[in-house]
């Protein structure tokens, strides 16, 4: 059981080792098997067989033989089977190349499919790009739309035009009346003015002649009282006199 089990890892291993290619090394034996067709999947390859009988059709025509009517059969017994096998070798030939053609032709077909997706792909990204920009210019005017909605109905909340015509004139008439009584005020107060600085002289004037009066009031009051002296003593005096005349 053992040494079975080990025949088997071994062979693992061997075919494991036999199938040690990368890829492209895969590719290319492929390849090579396909050109030669040195491999089938059961029987003698078709080329080694083609080789054999062209061998034998030639070493055939190499004999040198006394009697040529069994030579010449024999050579053409092994032409027809030569030429019979070159056919049978050359049935999978076409096979194989219209294959090769129809796959040329598929993978034309396939690159034009492609170009056409490409540039319908590209045609699809010009698209998005146009419809990108449409979006963005029916999102400015959609803003655009709203915003004159709100301005309009701002302007369907304000009163009408000719009321607010007459709104306007009324303001302005009492404006100008405003105007009319500021000037006629800053008159009265320019009067005013006028009229207070002139009491403001004349109190002066007032106030200057009242000083002067007291103090000549004052003046005459003191020459009064000096007088009254003088002839109080000048009485006294006179007394004195007419005494010690007696």
């Amino acid at each position: 059981m053992l040494g079975k089990g080990r025949k088997i890892s071994g062979r693992g291993e061997a075919v494991a080792a036999n199938y040690a290619f990368g890829p492209a090394e895969d590719d290319v034996i492929i390849k090579h098997r396909l050109l030669t067709r040195t491999t089938t999947t059961r029987g003698e390859p078709p080329l080694k067989k083609l080789q054999k009988k062209f061998t034998s059709f030639v070493s055939e025509l190499d004999k040198d033989d006394d009697d040529d009517n069994n030579n010449y059969a024999d050579c053409e017994k092994l032409a027809r089977a030569f030429l019979q096998e070159l056919t049978t070798f050359e049935i999978p030939l076409l096979k194989s190349k219209a294959i090769v053609e129809a796959n040329i032709r598929e993978k034309e077909n396939f690159n034009e499919l492609k170009d056409e997706m490409n540039r319908q792909i590209l045609q699809a990204q010009g698209d998005i790009e146009d419809l990108k920009k449409q979006l963005e210019e029916s999102k400015v005017e959609r803003r655009h739309k709203e915003e004159c909605e709100a301005i309009r109905k701002l302007i369907a909340l304000q009163p009408p035009r000719s009321q607010t015509q007459k709104l306007i004139t009324d303001l302005e008439k009492e404006i100008t009346a405003l105007d009319a009584e500021n000037t006629a005020a800053s008159r009265l107060l320019e009067l005013r003015k006028k009229q207070f600085a002139l009491l403001l002289h004349v109190v002066d004037e007032l106030q200057n002649t009242i000083e002067e009066e007291q103090k000549s009031l004052v003046e005459e009051m003191r020459i009064a009282n000096e007088e009254l002296k003088n002839g109080m003593e000048d009485t006294s005096g006179g007394s004195e006199a007419m005494a010690v005349d007696q």
